[in-house]
């Protein structure tokens, strides 16, 4: 009696153990090779430091994929969180490197201009 007792117990704990396993963060998966997607797309790849945190966030999905084969959710879950900051981050370098570089050529075509109107005898 005894023993049906403990048995009875350990399967129930062992079923509420289960039950409370996170899911598989598939929608983060997605969100993750979007924002990759995205930097790829506006030339993250040109740009080094853009290029490593695209470097990091494919590395940290992919074992974000074995801890989801190993039914490890949770561990996932985290791994794709990092890896949709630093996608994310990749994808902020690059405008800004895009920005600065368009700022620079109006500044140059400013210059440009400035003195074009200089040479004319154009007032300041």
């Amino acid at each position: 009696m005894k023993i049906l007792i403990v048995t009875i117990s350990a399967t129930v704990l062992l079923g509420f153990g289960c039950a409370g396993s996170s899911p598989p963060p598939t929608q983060q998966m997605a969100d993750v090779q979007a924002a990759n997607r995205g930097a790829n797309e506006l030339g993250a790849q040109k740009n080094p430091k853009a290029q490593l945190h695209l470097k990091l966030a494919e590395e940290q999905m992919k074992q974000a994929k074995t801890a989801m084969e190993n039914d490890d959710n949770e561990s996932a879950d985290g791994l794709l969180m990092r890896a949709k900051a630093d996608a994310e981050l990749a994808i902020a370098v690059t405008r800004a490197d895009h920005a600065r570089t368009e700022a620079n050529k109006a500044i140059d075509r400013s210059n440009a201009q400035r003195s074009l109107n200089s040479e004319q005898g154009a007032p300041q």
